[in-house]
């Protein structure tokens, strides 16, 4: 398995510069996934690395070797696409072979091969089917076990899960994560766009935006300290609510004055230079708690409710062209729908961003 460092990478089509200043180092026995909003990239920088893409622009290495200019075939990778591209008159073993076949290995190494993969990916029972008697979570274990036979250096996976249905994503994201766990040395880079996905797989992930890396780090750093706000509100299932507001004391703690009529303290500190700073006050939908006293944060009627059993979400809408709020609350309260009330939120759980950009990372 391989160590792989991009330094200032960039892409462009013609004119138009769609990737640029990309520099990540990725170490052996990481699993990185790549997320973002779609047309950010994602899927151009993953064709990069396995060299179906040409790089405009900085250095690929791999093992300390600049692999820009080296063919695919060369480069010790292995891809599994969205589409699980299987030959249909093959079983699952010649699918399965057939790369080690067109390498020249012997019988001997490609049932060595296929016995290992099939064990991990208990395919075993399925090796003498062809692919129409296969579920859509069984086609794409054959195309990960097509990889796991050729033993490369680093595993690409390009949104494997999308053409599943939910159940079945649910089934086949844990059976990667358990994957994983089977083959510990295996470096592996994963581009997906449900964030559930990055959250339950990923060593680490990087968030793209606007054709750069917006934040780099583990599921739970990107959660409990994005760096600014679009990292904030991607992060997170509904999103962060922003609530625009101005520094009234500093310290700390700090105190701001929301422009909707609320209070909220902070546990950033900031100085008294800060002072009558404008600000979005950011909070979680599951941070937020009601509270009948006057120190809230947000008070509004409840527009709609939507009861999903272990939590009740709750959609306010605000005056003017302010963004809607959501509330998470434990439990059911399908009782609260056209009601008035007033949330709050523990300082620890209040982030405060200028600019965009988070004042704990100043």
């Amino acid at each position: 398995m391989a160590d792989l460092t991009m330094t200032d990478v960039a892409k462009s089509y013609g004119s138009v510069e769609v990737l640029s200043d990309i520099d990540l180092d990725i170490k052996k026995g990481e699993l990185i996934v790549f997320v973002g909003p779609s047309g950010c990239g994602k899927s151009t920088l993953l064709r990069m690395i396995a060299g179906l893409e040409k790089i405009t622009r900085g250095d690929l290495t791999i093992d300390g070797v600049r692999v820009n200019e080296m063919p695919p075939a060369q480069r010790g990778i292995a891809m599994v696409f969205q589409s699980y591209a299987l030959y249909p008159h093959m079983t699952v073993r010649d699918n399965m072979a057939f790369a080690l076949k067109i390498a020249k290995k012997s019988k001997y190494e490609i049932d060595a091969a296929i016995n290992k993969a099939a064990k991990i990916l208990q395919l075993e029972p399925y090796l003498d089917r062809l692919p129409k008697a296969l579920s859509g979570g069984q086609r794409q274990r054959v195309a990960i076990g097509r990889s796991i036979v050729r033993d490369p250096k680093v595993y690409l996976f390009d949104e494997p899960l999308s053409n599943l249905d939910a159940a079945l994503r649910v089934a086949t994201r844990i059976e990667i994560a358990q994957l994983k766990e089977a083959m510990p040395e295996s470096t592996m880079i994963y581009v997906t766009h449900d964030q559930v996905e990055a959250m339950t797989l990923a060593t680490r992930i990087v968030v793209l935006a606007g054709g750069g890396i917006s934040q780099v780090g583990t599921p739970l750093e990107l959660y409990q300290k994005p760096r600014n706000e679009f990292v904030a509100q991607f992060i997170g299932s509904p999103a962060m609510n922003l609530f625009p507001g101005e520094v009234v004391e500093t310290g700390e703690r700090t105190r701001v004055a929301l422009a909707g009529g609320g209070m909220a303290w902070s546990n950033y500190p900031t100085g008294a230079e800060d002072m009558g700073l404008k600000v979005n006050v950011g909070v979680r939908p599951e941070d937020l708690t009601e509270t009948d006293g006057d120190d809230h944060l947000y008070a509004g009627r409840v527009d709609i409710t939507e009861a999903l059993g272990e939590v009740t979400l709750l959609y306010f809408t605000p005056e003017g062209d302010a963004d809607p709020v959501i509330a998470k609350l434990p439990g059911i309260h399908a009782d609260l729908r056209h009601k008035d009330v007033r949330l709050m939120a523990a300082p620890e759980a209040v982030h405060l961003f200028a600019d965009g950009q988070s004042l704990l990372y100043r």
